[in-house]
């Protein structure tokens, strides 16, 4: 019988190897920036080219290698991280499996110049599908300079798969902003297609959230620190108030490593108890410190799983830690005891003479005075009860706290008896045992705006409720979207130009999307990292403007959307803002007008965001609610 087993050929297990390493261009990024940052540099420098599809580069000033060195690194299973199993509970060192390069090699065109600290010339080789093309000497400064192009060149399939540029230029920058916050210390340059994105320069821990987050972020950090024998724990929270609906900003460290864990961001969850919304998330960056013989980091080939030898008690230590931070630096409410026991005073009233408190009698008020007293005196004056029609009252003797009995007229008593007789007439109705749920009926129904931002709606089965809001967001979203498609929607210019702070990366991903943002009115020009506005849809008033914006760049930031997605969202970013109509009365015209309009809609339901807009009421809940 022949033999059927035998080695495959290193290319192919290379290329193996490579599905589970190299899952797209971040990926690439995320191992060649680990490896500069253990070679020691003190500088990296990342460039990209179409989201990474077409070229990744990235420039260090480490040690470098020698010319053997640099030939073995690209050998599977070759590191100079570990020598023994042992070695892999005393990590000190990003990479020590061995297979990133040689993974990279197999999928890409690499080219690498390196020179080793202290000689005077480098080495380069070129290796494409994990073969080696050429290695010659070469002139360079000190570091290493790898560039990999034509990623998955030879593997289309998983090319195939890829996402758009916005998405995987997200990815990059995402695994950039996790290894540049793990070593503010050193200094990083990121570009994308020749723009620089971010510049960053060595500095402490809070300077470097704020270069890569924005100023904003600032006043929204909160410090944490406790150290136990288990566990150091150190970083920053942001601020309840500031918390998101969606999840971005959440960062884990441990002994410098990222990694990413449901159970501790709910023990982080945990400690804003009470604090944030439901279904909103909180920003941190926290960073752990425990002993390397507690912590294992061989649990997968990404590296961004880990397992705690306790995690249960690193879990309870966490939660608590937050906990203190939050009422550390007074994010709930408290007491100053040593304020002194007085009322504050302005400068006007502490300057003015006090006066002694008078008491004011109406010696001609008679509380017992029937309405036929009183019918005479009403030729003294008149006075009104809520506000301005119905009764009238009389003379000064008639304070605005006071009671006073009058004597109705003749039209007050017909109308009494006329409102005796209709709710008399509606009691006699017995409810009936089955409810129909009926279209809404038409503009001449009885209508009746409550708290503002309720529309009840009178219907043969009972009554019908509707959000005014979430109504008034349905009916503009279907118009943009229907606009939307045929022709661009109308701006308007501004008279003075409007101002939005916004984040380095925030700004890449507004540009990636300038096409749809254009198309829904929006003209803008940059002042560094300023978005400066001279023009916006015409039906947002410029009072929400920044509520629009704020949720446009937390969905384009936060979210991977394809170009369906990507609409929706803009158009309901778009029509929720400018529908923010707080605490306005609706004439009658246009409460029919908003029913009408409303159920022309195929989901007049639910708003764009799933929201329910009506519920209907039937006529023996109502009864219920007085039985």
């Amino acid at each position: 019988m022949s033999e059927v087993i035998r080695l495959l050929p290193d290319n192919i297990a290379n290329q193996i190897a490579a599905g589970e390493v190299i899952q797209r261009p971040a990926s690439v990024v995320k191992e060649l920036i680990e490896n500069a940052v253990d070679a020691g540099a003190t500088k990296i420098e990342l460039h990209i080219k179409d989201a990474g599809k077409t070229s990744i580069q990235i420039i260090d000033d480490g040690k470098g290698m020698s010319e053997t060195d640099a030939r073995m690194s690209f050998e599977r299973h070759a590191t100079s991280k570990i020598t023994a199993a042992a070695d892999l509970f005393t990590l000190k060192t990003k990479g020590f499996r061995g297979e990133a390069l040689a993974s990279i090699a197999a999928i890409a065109h690499v080219e690498m110049e390196t020179i080793e600290e202290g000689e005077q010339v480098g080495t380069k080789i070129e290796i494409a599908g994990s073969k080696i093309t050429s290695q010659e000497p070469c002139s360079r400064a000190k570091g290493t300079s790898i560039s990999v192009k034509n990623l998955f060149f030879n593997v289309p399939a998983r090319r195939n798969f890829l996402k758009s540029d916005n998405v995987e230029t997200k990815h990059i920058v995402e695994e950039f902003n996790r290894i540049a916050l793990t070593h503010p210390e050193v200094g990083f340059v990121l570009s994308h297609n020749g723009n620089i994105i971010h510049s960053l320069d060595s500095a402490g821990l809070r300077k470097r959230i704020v270069d890569l987050f924005g100023r904003n972020f600032n006043n929204k950090l909160v410090p944490i620190e406790e150290e136990t024998d288990l566990v150091k724990i150190t970083g920053f929270i942001v601020k309840p108030e500031f918390s998101k609906k969606t999840r971005g900003e959440q960062y884990f460290f441990v002994n410098n490593r990222f990694f990413k864990d449901s159970y501790f961001h709910h023990a982080v969850v945990s400690g804003y108890d009470n604090l944030i919304a439901p279904k909103h998330f909180p920003s941190y960056f926290i960073y752990l410190e425990v002993p390397s013989e507690t912590l294992d980091v061989n649990v997968h080939p990404t590296k961004t799983e880990v397992k705690f030898e306790d995690g249960r008690s690193i879990y309870s230590i966490l939660r608590s830690t937050i906990k203190l931070a939050l009422g550390k630096y007074n994010i709930a409410p408290s007491l100053d005891f040593e304020h002194e026991p007085q009322f504050d005073l302005s400068i006007e009233q502490q300057n003015s003479p006090i006066r002694q408190p008078e008491v004011k009698v109406d010696p001609t008020f008679n509380p017992f005075k029937t309405s036929s007293d009183a019918a005479g005196s009403t030729s003294s004056g008149t006075g009104s009860f809520g506000g301005g029609s119905g009764f009238s009252g009389s003379g000064s003797s008639v304070s605005s706290n006071s009671f006073k009995s009058l004597r109705p007229n003749k039209e007050e008593w017909e109308d009494f008896y006329k409102i005796t007789e209709e709710v008399e007439q509606e009691e006699t109705e017995v409810p009936s045992n089955e409810i129909q749920y009926e279209e809404p009926l038409k503009s001449s129904t009885h209508k009746m705006q409550l708290h503002r931002n309720l529309l009840l709606v009178q219907v043969k089965s009972g009554a019908l409720l509707v959000h005014i809001n979430r109504a008034n967001e349905r009916i503009l979203y279907d118009d943009l979207m229907e606009q939307f498609m045929l022709s661009p929607i109308a701006g308007q210019q501004l008279m003075f130009p409007y101002e939005y702070n916004i984040q380095a990366t925030q700004k890449l991903e507004w540009e990636n999307n300038s096409t749809h943002l254009k198309r829904l009115g929006f003209d803008w020009n940059w002042q560094n990292n300023t978005l400066v506005l001279s023009s916006v849809p015409s039906m947002l008033e410029v009072e929400y403007v920044t509520q629009c914006l704020d949720a446009i760049i937390e969905k384009i930031t936060h979210q991977d959307l394809d170009k369906g997605e990507l609409v929706h969202e803009l158009i309901l970013s778009l029509s929720a803002a400018a529908t923010n109509h707080k605490n306005r009365t609706l004439s009658e015209e246009e409460m029919n007008y908003l029913v009408d309009r409303l159920f022309q809609s195929e989901q007049h339901q639910y708003s764009p965001s799933g929201k329910k807009i009506m519920n209907t009421i039937s006529i023996e809940e109502l009864y219920n609610y007085l039985s």
